[in-house]
């Protein structure tokens, strides 16, 4: 059966705008939400009409299958507002694209296309004024897909539903963060969903990560799950090394996440001429590199941050500290990366998509 595609929403506006009582200057991320949210069904076989509301608590009935057998899935994105108020959106065609394989992994059925890119902007349209101009300031777009069936027989759901929900955000700033490199937990198994933006992968890092933090650092970096040989991913982040002028990054695997930002990171990169190898990489060619000092760089990429550099790891009980750099890659990426989200520089590689004023 074909989707029914409506090129108009339906769109049912809030009464009054909850704008006026959120202190943009003080946000602490994803706590406040727009006035709206875009909303669509599965059933009988097929995503129905979808429709924009007023963003609110809803009903789900306590059986429902995605409290009791995880299937949800979710993508993380931003939403950007230049000096000439015009917003734009950095590579959504690569969002659209994982949330479709991470919901084939997880046995939901995947989104149609039009109704993603026309829902989200007829909902950012709405939203505008919540947008605000300035770098550092964004919009957090958060797609999600949960099952809704009230059953708890454990199979894949036959309803669903889709959403987008909105949340304003400032410039994250973690701070100097240290890493510590995971010698017993693992966020995921070869032959698994590691590669799933799944609700589940996030919650199975929380405990180790408390753990770390009862130490005094700030992340896990993850590894491999069969030996902790190989460096995989930096908490929620993907992570890049660098060992003297060469920039280093794991491949992406049934294991890792395929980042969006990773992937505009390597390709800035080999623009610049820095050699770039995509390899796995071994804790001890980092532990080695940092005890001979051309270990110079290590940081984390994803939506939040953009770049996010860490400072230090530990490793076995030894802690390693990485010097500081008045020129370094992360710094440099980062400014790349940004300027073309906020329409700062030229866009060569078509990754700004435009929503509109």
């Amino acid at each position: 059966m074909k989707n029914r595609v409506s090129t108009l929403i339906p769109v049912k506006k809030v009464a009054n705008s909850r704008i006026d009582q959120v202190d943009f200057n003080n946000l602490t991320f994803g706590s406040e939400f727009t006035d709206h949210m875009f909303v669509c069904d599965h059933k009988d076989g097929q995503w129905q009409s979808p429709k924009i509301v007023p963003y609110g608590d809803m009903s789900i009935s306590p059986s429902a299958r995605v409290f009791h057998y995880g299937q949800a899935v979710f993508e993380g994105m931003k939403a950007y507002k230049d000096d000439e108020g015009s917003v734009w959106l950095f590579r959504p065609d690569e969002n659209f694209k994982r949330i479709n394989r991470s919901s084939v992994r997880m046995a939901i059925p995947e989104f149609p296309e039009e109704f993603f890119f026309e829902g989200m902007k007829t909902l950012l349209k709405l939203d505008n004024d919540w947008i605000k101009k300035g770098v550092g300031n964004t919009l957090y777009i958060r797609p999600v897909v949960f099952a809704t069936q009230a059953s708890v027989l454990a199979s894949p759901a036959n309803t669903y539903r889709f959403m987008i929900i909105c949340s304003p955000a400032q410039a994250y700033y973690g701070g100097e963060v240290r890493v510590k490199i995971a010698e017993h937990y693992s966020r995921s198994a070869s032959g698994g969903f590691g590669y799933a933006k799944a609700a589940g992968n996030y919650a199975g890092q929380f405990y180790p990560t408390e753990l770390a933090k009862q130490e005094g650092f700030n992340q896990v970096i993850w590894t491999d799950a069969k030996e902790h040989e190989y460096i995989e991913e930096a908490g929620t982040m993907n992570v890049f090394f660098r060992i003297g002028d060469t920039l280093i990054t794991a491949p992406t695997s049934d294991r890792i996440l395929d980042g969006v930002t990773r992937k505009s990171v390597i390709t800035v990169a080999e623009d610049m001429g820095i050699s770039v190898e995509v390899r796995p990489v071994t804790v001890s060619e980092i532990v080695e590199a940092a005890r001979e000092g051309s270990l110079l760089e290590i940081f984390g990429s994803g939506t939040a941050a953009v770049i996010n550099p860490i400072v230090g790891f530990g490793y076995k009980g030894e802690q390693f500290e990485l010097p500081k750099l008045a020129d370094s890659y992360a710094t440099m990426f980062k400014e790349k990366i940004v300027n073309i989200q906020y329409n700062l520089a030229d866009d060569p590689y078509g990754w700004r998509y435009p929503v509109g004023s």
